[in-house]
């Protein structure tokens, strides 16, 4: 009897080929993988401890839960604070401007309370310049003056600002034009050496 050549024939099985280990450059995109997603948690930490205890917008500290050393509540905080330094940047809010702010949160952060802070700011040299107005900064530098929204929440949050008044003289500002919240002291050497007679610690910036 012949065999049906029109019966259909059952295919050989195609052998299967072991799954190919991980490439090198497979490897190396895991590892990417993996230094970007802990990168992530860790900026995910930090952002966490960044606090504005008092003036929200400005100032920003960070928490320190292992501090051995930190403020006492129940002493009398007075702090004057230096400023002569220039800000390269003028788009931008003078660093030293904001490190006032700081120092209010800080100490908030620790622990003193609002009624034992008190804080004054005295601003004199290259400092000066970036007192003004808005009109005047304009003028001087081609752009709004950054620093108006964080003097008037450094008011607000019980701090005395004072602007040199020979720096004021020697500089050529027209006192109209400086911000409301500065007001001129005679100098900022008579303003420093009262201040700190009066029983205040120097921050010099």
């Amino acid at each position: 009897m012949r065999r049906n050549t029109c019966e259909p024939q059952t295919p050989n099985p195609k052998p299967q080929t072991p799954n190919p280990k991980p490439t090198h450059i497979q490897s190396n995109i895991m590892k990417q993988i993996f230094t970007i997603c802990v990168l992530l948690v860790s900026a995910t930490l930090n952002a966490q401890n960044k606090v504005n205890p008092v003036i929200k917008n400005f100032g920003t500290v960070s928490e320190i839960p292992y501090a051995v050393e930190k403020p006492d509540p129940k002493l009398d905080y007075k702090i004057v604070v230096e400023i002569n330094s220039d800000n390269p940047k003028p788009e931008t809010v003078h660093e030293f401007f904001e490190k006032t702010a700081a120092v209010v949160n800080l100490h908030a952060l620790g622990g003193v309370p609002k009624e034992k802070l008190h804080v004054v700011m005295v601003v004199h040299g290259p400092a000066a310049q970036f007192i003004v107005n808005n009109e005047a900064y304009r003028k001087k530098f081609g752009v709004d003056n950054p620093n108006l929204p964080l003097f008037t929440a450094l008011q607000q949050a019980g701090v005395q600002l004072f602007i040199c008044g020979q720096s004021v003289v020697k500089r050529n500002i027209d006192p109209a034009t400086i911000a409301p919240e500065v007001k001129v002291s005679l100098s900022a050497i008579t303003a420093l050496t009262t201040y700190q007679l009066k029983g205040y610690a120097l921050l010099k910036y």
